[in-house]
């Protein structure tokens, strides 16, 4: 039977597996095993890295310490650029279990075991439970996801509200009697993963609005941005606006601000009188939204990464589950092929519109350049005007009320749902200024579509030829990349077999700041021979993993056991993650600063040096921030009014805690010793202001703690008759004739 929609092949089901699916009781043991294996088991180390990672944990931090809910600090200084959800569920994690990195880490870790159940029970309920596990393990074994929870970062908690709010959304949009007869019809039988719903479309719909205002809580108006831009065009499409009333959108809208907008507005009314007489309501939704949508953020410390570079990154994101985009590809060419033999011939006015995706991209190309459009971006403008031209060609020839696509199944509307929320979310940041882990609420939505794509391969792969190739194509290039990586770990091995192991390997790296280290991956430049010495093991069990791994999983599916080759491919990933967290570690004392905390706190137990001793930091507070959670008190900053510190050191009653190069001058070598931490970066910087004066106590990976005098038992200071005063009063003191 012809497809009746664009959409109708990639959601046909897989009856020839439900033999070989794992039972739900066994799919979910497995998820819940290897979230244990790859991210419970990686809360514990390496401790938290300095810039984001600690800078959140420190603003945490203040909340359980403080109370004070409405307010994030860092430092003592307002930090007013970030929504406050994540920052809650970090004081709670530190309430109950303490001040630690397990405890600044869980609640992400959590999110990512909810996040991958989510897309089991989406993929179970829409498709088949064979895409339903591959859709869990998947979410569990892809590169982008362990990567970007490895720091105290909002994304994984806004992809899991996101994610919700979306399926949410279809649950309480039932379609109608007849849209589901004609669903039986043209399947065949009722799908089987289209169980009863738990809720009622009525709860399903306040569950909607009350994820979503936690969206908006965890990340800011970009989460309605996204989820409005998706369902709107999906309720057009689908033709499911005439349902409208079943979103209860003005009691929806009311339970919404209730939860979202409190926070807002008492954040508001507590942060006035900052820079140029702008507070919160300015920082958070002009400067932080619109601004830096705009690439105009105040003040201009981020990066924009190339839009090619942006997008072919997701192979890397998405890997080793992108292998088998090829399969997604084809499949979705072929639904298009079918939709397109059920339309009639285009009319005259389809034919005059037809031109036009092909003078967006001739103009585009044009003014490439000029206006700084990305290259991608005017192929997918192109793309979509092609679908629509597609849309009026069906809906001229159709009769009247026809909508634009006709999805009858849950798997159509989730395809298509799920289609829409990831393009939107990809061209978004292809326009804004980005980091290359924004796209991250998207990677569900992708991983799903792949997922549904490959149990679909799976079923057609005895008599689809085009099926069969490209999953052959998939696993061909996982075994090339496989030996060609474990080649290239073998060889490092091999040549630093007879170097000793160095426990810092920072003191051995080049550093040579490729890509100014804004790249998630830009350390791996820095490997030298001695710095590859400290990483053996990682590296044999990475390699062992490549080379047997892609090649049993290949043997596996020419052998046609399914099942055991995709889960070949998971235990491959999940292997090479432990020997990455087993680097990641490696790399501790270069991306943290613990150990200088901990050498402070030694001295000060030994009563070399005075309790609470005054610590300075060269530059911005990001280079050492996991010195101010480890030692959990506040922290100088030397020419570190910048970055994240700037608008909030505007305040009137912001501690004064900002110091100058001339007045680390004035107090350096006078009153209660000072301790200063210097980066890396400003070494030299450090050298040529202080000289000789300066005692050297610790120094690790390029970093330096020095004193202002040497240690002795006593922790007594110099000059008794300042000793009491602090050293913003010793400064004050100077300053007065």
């Amino acid at each position: 039977m012809m497809k009746d929609t664009l959409l109708e092949t990639i959601a046909e089901p897989e009856a020839a597996l439900a033999t070989y699916n794992p039972r739900r009781s066994t799919a979910l043991l497995v998820l819940v095993g290897l979230w244990l294996i790859i991210f419970f088991a990686a809360l514990f180390s390496p401790p938290l890295l300095d810039d984001a990672d600690a800078t959140h944990a420190n603003a945490a931090r203040h909340m359980a310490l403080s109370g004070d809910l409405v307010t994030l600090r860092v430092n003592g200084i307002r930090y007013l650029e970030k929504a406050p959800l994540p920052y809650w569920l970090g004081a709670l994690s530190f309430r109950l279990f303490g001040f630690n990195t397990f405890a600044a880490h869980l609640p992400q870790a959590i999110g990512v075991l909810l996040l991958a159940l989510l897309g089991y029970h989406w993929a179970f309920r829409a498709f088949n439970a064979r895409a339903a596990f591959y859709a869990g393990v998947a979410t569990l074994t892809t590169v982008g996801v362990f990567l970007f929870t490895r720091y105290y970062i909002p994304e994984v908690l806004l992809s899991l509200f996101l994610c919700i709010a979306l399926y949410c959304l279809l649950q309480c949009l039932p379609p109608s009697a007849d849209a589901e007869k004609r669903a039986v019809i043209s399947t065949g039988a009722q799908r089987s993963g289209e169980i009863p719903a738990f809720l009622s479309p009525t709860a399903y719909a306040y569950v909607m609005w009350i994820v979503l205002a936690l969206a908006v809580l965890t990340k800011g108006l970009v989460a309605l941005i996204f989820f409005s831009g998706a369902a709107i065009l999906y309720l057009v499409l689908s033709g499911e606006y005439k349902n409208w009333r079943n979103l209860r959108p003005f009691t929806g809208i009311l339970l919404f601000l209730l939860i979202a907008a409190p926070w807002h507005i008492l954040a508001g009314l507590r942060n006035t009188g900052g820079m140029n007489g702008h507070g919160f309501f300015w920082f958070y939704f002009i400067n932080e939204h619109f601004l830096r949508f705009l690439g105009r953020r105040y003040p201009m410390d981020y990066n924009k990464l190339p839009s090619s570079l942006f997008w072919s990154l997701h192979l890397v994101w998405l890997f080793p589950w992108s292998l088998f985009c090829g399969a997604l590809i084809h499949q979705a060419y072929t639904a298009f092929q079918s939709y397109r033999a059920s339309n009639p011939a285009p009319t005259d006015e389809a034919r005059t519109f037809y031109w036009q995706p092909y003078a967006i991209v001739f103009v585009g190309l044009i003014l490439q350049n000029a206006l700084k459009i990305p290259y991608l971006f005017t192929v997918f403008a192109a793309l979509v005007l092609f679908l629509i031209h597609g849309l009026r060609r069906r809906q001229s020839n159709s009769p009247s009320g026809t909508p634009l696509l006709r999805v009858n199944t849950l798997a159509q509307r989730s395809t298509l749902l799920l289609s829409l929320f990831a393009s939107l979310v990809l061209t978004f940041f292809s326009l804004s200024t980005n980091q290359e882990y924004y796209t991250f609420p998207a990677y569900l939505a992708i991983i799903l579509l792949l997922a549904v794509a490959l149990s679909n391969a799976e079923q057609t792969f005895h008599f689809d030829s085009a099926s069969r190739r490209w999953i052959t194509v998939a696993h061909a290039t996982f075994t090339v990349l496989g030996v060609a990586i474990a080649i290239t770990l073998i060889y490092g091995l091999w040549n630093s077999r007879h170097l000793p192991f160095v426990p810092d390997i920072g003191d051995v790296l080049a550093h040579r700041g490729v890509g100014n280290y804004t790249l998630s991956m830009s350390g791996i430049f820095d490997l030298t021979g001695p710095s590859f010495a400290a990483l053996r093991l990682p590296a044999a069990l990475a390699a062992i993993a490549f080379l047997t791994g892609p090649a049993i999983a290949w043997f596996l599916r020419s052998q046609r056991r399914h099942l055991a080759s995709t889960v070949t491919v998971a235990l491959t990933a999940t292997t090479f993650f432990i020997a990455a967290h087993i680097a990641f570690a490696r790399f501790a004392p270069m991306l943290s600063s613990r150990s200088f905390a901990d050498t402070i706190q030694q001295l000060e137990a030994n009563h070399s040096i005075a309790p609470d001793t005054e610590v300075l930091l060269y530059g911005d507070q990001s280079y050492g921030s996991s010195i101010a959670f480890y030692l959990g008190r506040q922290i100088y900053l030397v020419n570190g009014r910048s970055s994240s510190m700037l608008f909030g050191g505007t305040f009137p009653d912001a501690p004064p805690i900002f110091l100058t190069s001339q007045d680390l001058l004035t107090v350096w070598g006078h009153g209660d010793r000072k301790l200063l931490f210097v980066p890396m970066e400003k070494r030299e910087i450090v050298d040529q202001l202080l000289g000789s004066k300066k005692i050297l106590l610790f120094e690790s990976s390029g970093k330096a703690l020095f004193t202002d005098r040497p240690v002795d038992n006593s922790g007594k200071p110099k000059d008794p008759e300042t000793a009491t005063l602090s050293l913003n009063q010793r400064l004050t003191r100077q300053d007065t004739p």
